[in-house]
């Protein structure tokens, strides 16, 4: 990243401003490209195009900006938007789509700016555009004057405005896990797993959060904060707040939590003995330290692989620090394993962003000895999906719009479908949700789901049945839809084993020529049918652009 980039306030008047002294560290690396035609001062376009002449690395698309601009003005096109809710855009606020050289429509507004006058002696207001401007390398916060000729006054770069290092990734943790992709105790065994440093996902890894942002922060003496993170070897990090919750109650910052070894090493027993109902319980709770190590390891996995397809911090994402990438903070998952308020179940409360998501996972006493809901994945991946589906449907300042009916099916069945993809593989299977934890082979809903009528012969007029009004069987019908239409993209497209997108390189680039992902005019899409499905089911205020975003 490049360092940061202060305001600078430059003088305007009939004579060209003084040259921004950040000119070549922010790419508005050609000032002397003008474009010559006058507008009118509540016309935006113009003044538009000139900062992007400015700010754009592409000198000669600076030029041909300059010499055809009307060509550029012809291509933007102004968003209509209307909100449910009053006042949640600022007064006057444009939105602009198909600005050359930007990756997300641009915000424009109307201001008033402090500015030098032209002795230097005092300052005068000045009209000017105040444009929102996301570039590939760079986020712009610009001030354009509205009158022609149209002069840069100010500049902030968002994508620079944090010195703060990442901490070093010498040690990664590592975790004897089920490993992404093996559901539950009997689809597989445990294994070891490193800490995925996804550079886009989780710049500093899972196991560190900076001191500011750390609720037990206050809980130590000044004496040992040094720099900026914290590197924690428990499962506390920017992501994830992992712990156990016996008491069922909503504290959960002193709750217990395993510690890993000097070699980083998260590695405890999980062999639960054949035990009676009496004893059951304090056999689930002897084996606590794998269970949270689990809970921990699976929900930074559903964290990295969901922002990969698009839940990033502008798009509400859970996450304690934002990197300076825009959305509210403070809103790590709190994941209660073994939560002592219930049995047999696991939920999961948003609010809006900037306020922390809450997973409850639970016992259930379906067997002997008792299993345990955080070991098996699916439920985890349903869980969370809750924060995503509800995020994004209606915006990350909206949790309201999945509270019911169908729309509150939709929640339940983006759950189940996701789970249901992430656990597949190549050689088709029937699955069914929660079939190991309630001990069932069924599981929990009406039926498996299956390309097979006779075994799943859920449609939309399913819903026409009694029975059918609640959310959960609402959500079991769409999932089935859903699944369908999963293994027809996979009859044409083939499948990725992979469902991840390739890392970043150390650009801090997506490789666009990867086998992940086929050209679709100007945008990369997923190649493949089980991946085009995953991003296809995301709700769709998510564009493919965020996954090429830099850090």
């Amino acid at each position: 990243m490049r360092q940061t980039v202060d305001e600078q306030i430059i003088m305007s008047h009939s004579a060209a401003p003084l040259e921004l002294a950040h000119i070549i560290e922010s790419n508005c690396a050609h000032p002397e490209i003008r474009t010559s035609l006058s507008s009118d001062p509540t016309d935006f376009r113009l003044a538009l195009l000139q900062f992007m002449a400015t700010a754009t690395p592409n000198r000669e698309l600076a030029k041909d900006i300059a010499t055809n601009p009307h060509l550029y003005i012809e291509n933007m096109i102004v968003l209509d938007e209307s909100h449910f809710s009053p006042g949640s855009e600022a007064h006057g606020l444009i939105k602009i789509d198909n600005v050359p050289d930007t990756v997300s429509p641009v915000k424009a507004h109307l201001a008033y700016i402090q500015v030098p006058n032209q002795s230097g002696d005092a300052t005068e207001l000045q009209l000017v555009w105040k444009f929102e401007v996301e570039m590939q390398d760079n986020w712009y916060e610009s001030t354009v004057t509205a009158v022609s000729p149209h002069w840069v006054v100010s500049v902030i770069d968002w994508a620079s405005d944090s010195s703060i290092p990442i901490p070093s990734h010498e040690q990664k943790a590592t975790y004897n896990v089920f490993s992404w992709g093996i559901n539950d105790p009997e689809s597989g065994l445990r294994s070891f797993q490193k800490e995925n440093f996804d550079s886009l996902a989780s710049p500093a890894g899972w196991q560190a959060l900076p001191f500011e942002h750390d609720p037990v922060s206050r809980y130590i003496h000044p004496s040992a904060k040094e720099g900026f993170w914290r590197n924690t070897t428990t499962t506390w990090g920017n992501n994830v707040f992992a712990q156990e919750n016996w008491e069922g109650a909503n504290n959960f910052i002193d709750n217990y939590r395993p510690a890993a070894d000097r070699g980083k090493v998260f590695d405890f027993n999980y062999k639960p003995r054949e035990t009676d109902r009496e004893g059951a319980y304090e056999e689930a709770q002897s084996y606590i330290n794998a269970t949270v190590t689990q809970l921990f390891y699976t929900n930074n996995m559903i964290h990295d692989f969901y922002y990969r397809y698009g839940f990033n911090e502008v798009a509400g994402n859970f996450q304690q620090y934002n990197f300076g990438r825009g959305g509210e903070e403070g809103d790590a998952v709190i994941a209660n394993a073994q939560d002592g308020s219930g049995y047999n179940n696991a939920n999961f409360m948003t609010p809006p962003d900037g306020r922390n998501g809450r997973m409850r996972m639970y016992l259930w006493n379906t067997a002997l000895p008792y299993r345990d809901g955080d070991m098996e994945a699916g439920i985890v991946i349903h869980e969370y999906s809750h924060g995503l589906s509800t995020r994004l449907t209606g915006g990350p300042a909206n949790s309201g719009c999945l509270g019911w009916g169908e729309s509150g099916g939709m929640g339940e069945g983006w759950g189940d479908f996701l789970a249901t993809a992430i656990r597949s593989n190549r050689k088709y299977s029937d699955y069914a949700m929660g079939a190991w934890a309630a001990n069932r082979v069924t599981g929990i809903r009406h039926f498996v789901y299956s390309v097979d009528d006779q075994l799943n012969p859920s449609t939309y007029k399913t819903l026409d049945k009694p029975g059918y009004w609640g959310v959960h069987a609402i959500g079991e019908v769409w999932a089935e839809m859903l699944w369908v239409v999963l293994q027809k993209l996979i009859e044409k497209h083939d499948y990725s084993d992979d469902v991840f997108p390739p890392f970043a390189g150390p650009d801090g680039f997506v490789p666009h020529d990867h086998h992940f992902w086929r050209q679709d005019k100007e945008l990369y899409v997923p190649r493949h049918g089980n991946t085009l499905m995953i991003q296809y089911v995301f709700p769709p205020l998510i564009t493919i652009d965020f996954m090429f975003m830099a850090t």
